[in-house]
């Protein structure tokens, strides 16, 4: 047989069955594919707090087999950040049983999120809290001094959220706060606490939290955590004390965790963040940072169209009425704190 036989009489080569060669598949497994599974049986599951990759999550909630769960996330999932507060898809052993993992496969549309930057230039965002639609914001009359400044900044990022604001101001038996809380008299529906040693506002909060997720924000220092452990006696967050030479307070709440609140007019809950000494705001939409000032926003409807509302900005009408002092003794501190905001994304 000559090496032409291999070919048809139209000069194709011709193939049989012994030309096919397959390659081995030592590790026998299955191809890859891109179809992920649809886990309908997955339950939905509320996350109360995330540590080092690993996911406490309550399942069921307010069924008659709630119960907490130790989950890890999907390896698609690995990329977006699951945050507190997310209600996810969760799949596996959820027994919750000791030495038990199920899977994180999904997360349900978001209502809110919380998020700051390390600074207003740098636009990457770090996610705090998901679907919360309250923001405690805590402040201390003294030791730490109050910073209206950094309370502004939450309040902007809390409107940017569409986040409703609250504010408590702590220790007012050290000092009065009223030169401190002049600065938010111009903001509309912010309601206000104010919180001394034995005599916390702990059932008018209480009120507010009933059928509500609410974020706990504010500095280091100014009693956040002690207000969280009035309100929910089983947190046992830690606590700590404000240094005399630098003012500033410990750390002593390093992760962010959701708490149940109860009483009898219902549940909600209770979200405490560790306390931050910064704010950046490089996420948000500066449209949001005037909206935030309420009571300038409204002045600045007859500022002329693309008004800066800087201080070398002509015809503002925030600058006038600042200038002529129709905006009150805070006025130009409001204007100083939303031109600072502003400048930074001028």
């Amino acid at each position: 047989m000559s090496w032409l036989d291999d070919f048809d009489d139209d000069d194709e080569p011709r193939y049989d069955e012994a030309d096919v060669r397959v390659r081995p598949n030592p590790k026998a497994n299955r191809p890859r594919t891109k179809r992920r599974p649809a886990h309908a049986d997955a339950e939905i599951a509320r996350v109360l707090g995330v540590d080092r990759g690993r996911y406490t999550v309550l399942v069921d909630e307010d069924g008659p087999g709630e119960h907490q769960v130790l989950a890890s996330r999907a390896r698609e999932l690995r990329k977006q950040p699951i945050v507190t507060g997310d209600l996810v898809r969760t799949v596996g052993d959820t027994s919750g049983s000791d030495g038990t993992l199920a899977r994180i496969v999904g997360i349900t549309e978001r209502t809110s999120l919380l998020r700051r930057s390390a600074d207003d230039t740098d636009q990457v965002e770090r996610v705090v809290v998901a679907n919360a639609d309250q923001m405690l914001v805590v402040v201390a009359a003294a030791d730490p001094e109050p910073r209206p400044r950094l309370v502004d900044r939450y309040l902007i990022a809390a409107l940017d959220a569409g986040i409703h604001p609250m504010l408590v101001v702590t220790k007012t038996d050290l000092t009065d706060p009223s030169d401190f809380l002049t600065h938010f008299e111009g903001v509309g529906d912010l309601e206000v606490f104010r919180s001394s040693r034995g005599e916390m506002p702990v059932e008018a909060i209480g009120e507010r939290l009933v059928g509500h997720s609410t974020v706990f924000v504010g500095h280091s220092g100014v009693g956040k955590s002690t207000l969280v452990n009035a309100l929910v006696p089983s947190a046992l967050r830690a606590t700590g004390h404000v240094n005399e030479v630098t003012g500033r307070g410990r750390h002593t709440s390093s992760s962010t965790v959701s708490l149940r609140y109860e009483s009898p007019a219902g549940k909600g809950w209770v979200i405490d963040t560790p306390g931050v000494r910064s704010f950046g705001l490089g996420h948000v939409d500066p449209a949001n940072i005037l909206a935030a000032f309420t009571d300038l926003a409204a002045v600045a409807e007859e500022c002329p169209r693309g008004c800066t509302h800087l201080p070398d900005a002509p015809d503002c009408a925030i600058v006038e009425a600042v200038a002529e002092g129709r905006l009150g003794d805070q006025g130009a501190a409001r204007l100083d704190s939303l031109q600072r905001l502003l400048t930074t994304f001028a």
